[in-house]
């Protein structure tokens, strides 16, 4: 039996008597099934995908855990270690939280605060934070033997999140300024020059042990954008234009002539030219990031985004013999499907096909696909919510033809959902992220414009 979205109204009455007696009966038995609009349907899965980052959240530093396995399973033993990244969309879902009344504004500048002298006391590395945190003792997690120091992508989507709750703050009361006032100071440490690593171009990571052994420079096109973006605003460490031009944009060599299903890809990403990389690369810049009207001499980022998501969709549409359909569809990173069932982890993409559909993909391109992700999101919860529903919104990871479910959940896919839910419906997060007067110089610096913002 289909699961309708629904309040199903059953009227049950009791007792014998009359024939009219018995009809009344009869007509209230009959279940009135109210399906839930799609601003209804949409405002469920926000509200239960931000319990991630309140219920779910690691409790010693109120940050976002790497990972929560409702089962309580942690292989690795990795409960309490928590992600910079995810924790900075993290910061944002605190504010829509607020400002959706899932929390009151006390509750969520209390847990902001938390956050914010965690931060302030945990290891950094010239001014940047670690991928992963021990959120016991705020000491660096090593994500791999040489990544146990800085991490300037993970830190500019924390930054991104810093930056969003100090506007969100700023002209509150005392309280919740002094509570801004140490985000913003937190931020400005970053010393997004020192990863030029006196080069024009930025570095991934930086380690007291190795250096620039790890040697990845940050060049576009992949989910790094945000980064260079922080790093022009940035009014203490900033970072020349050349970087951005010269490193990022590889003196215009970023720029594709390629189409796919007849759709531009406009930019060139990195290892995936043909049809485009994981749908993560248009969530994570662009949370706080608004690419509506926003271009510079590379792109239209409202183009690139919505195109590389059509071709994503195209792919899965065009592909049925994998499972796929309109209303199942979407490939990016997230827990996956081993060959012998088991779970793993892949950067799902059209070129790196595993038959999983993540369904952060399509949730979180609401704002480029509102119809398509829809879609996706009244099949798993009208019909699959049984197997794909659960603590903290849909689970991270799908193969339905294989009645395969992943029953985890991730910081880096749940925090898009929630932030960009909020931005398909209010706009709220872009607009903080967007009217910060360092964000808008650093844009105008580069050679953005946005008639939006005026910039």
């Amino acid at each position: 039996m289909v699961r309708i979205s629904v309040l199903l109204l059953v009227f049950t009455f009791f007792g014998c008597g009359s024939n009219a007696d018995k009809s009344k009966k009869n007509e209230v038995e009959n279940a009135v099934a109210v399906k839930l609009t799609d601003e209804q349907l949409l405002a469920t899965v926000q509200k239960q995908t931000f319990k991630y980052f309140w219920d779910y959240a690691e409790p010693n530093s109120g940050l976002a855990r790497e990972r929560y396995h409702p089962d309580g399973n942690y292989p690795e033993n990795d409960a309490n270690i928590v992600t910079t990244g995810g924790s900075g969309f993290g910061l944002m879902a605190i504010v829509s939280g607020i400002s959706q009344g899932y929390i009151t504004k006390k509750e969520g500048v209390e847990r902001l605060n938390k956050i914010a002298d965690f931060l302030g006391k945990a290891d950094r590395f010239h001014g940047a934070w670690s991928h992963w945190i021990d959120g016991n003792t705020g000491k660096v997690k090593p994500f791999g033997t040489k990544d146990n120091g800085g991490d300037l992508v993970e830190t500019s989507f924390l930054v991104a999140g810093m930056i969003t709750v100090r506007e969100y703050l700023k002209d509150g009361s005392e309280n919740e300024k002094a509570v801004a006032q140490k985000y913003d100071a937190l931020w400005k440490g970053v010393d997004w020059q020192w990863y030029t690593n006196n080069k024009n171009v930025l570095y991934w990571h930086w380690s007291p042990s190795y250096a620039w052994q790890m040697n990845f420079p940050l060049e576009g096109y992949n989910e790094c954008l945000i980064t260079y973006v922080l790093a022009a605003s940035s009014p203490t460490h900033t970072i020349d234009p050349k970087v951005y031009h010269e490193g990022w944009a590889r003196s215009g060599g970023i720029v594709s002539a390629k189409t796919k299903y007849n759709i531009p890809l406009i930019l060139k990403h990195n290892g995936a030219e043909e049809f485009g990389g994981p749908l993560f690369w248009a969530h994570y810049s662009y949370v706080g990031l608004d690419p509506n009207q926003l271009t510079d001499k590379y792109a239209n980022y409202w183009d690139l985004n919505v195109n590389q998501t059509k071709i994503n969709y195209e792919y899965c549409v065009q592909n049925p013999k994998k499972g796929y359909s309109a209303d199942y569809w979407g490939l990016t990173a997230s827990y996956s499907r081993n060959p012998d069932g088991s779970i793993g982890y892949n950067a799902h993409m059209p070129s790196n096909d595993q038959g999983v559909v993540s369904p952060t993909a399509a949730i979180s391109s609401i704002v480029y696909t509102p119809k398509e992700s829809m879609a996706l999101i009244r099949n798993l919860y009208d019909n699959h919510n049984k197997e794909t529903w659960g603590e903290a919104g849909f689970y991270d990871a799908l193969s339905l033809p294989n009645n395969w479910v992943a029953k985890r959940y991730l910081a880096i896919d749940q925090g898009p959902e929630v932030v960009m839910i909020e931005n398909y419906r209010t706009g709220l997060l872009w607009k903080l992220f967007m009217n910060a007067p360092e964000v808008k110089q650093g844009l105008g610096k580069l050679g953005f414009k946005s008639g939006k913002y005026g910039i």
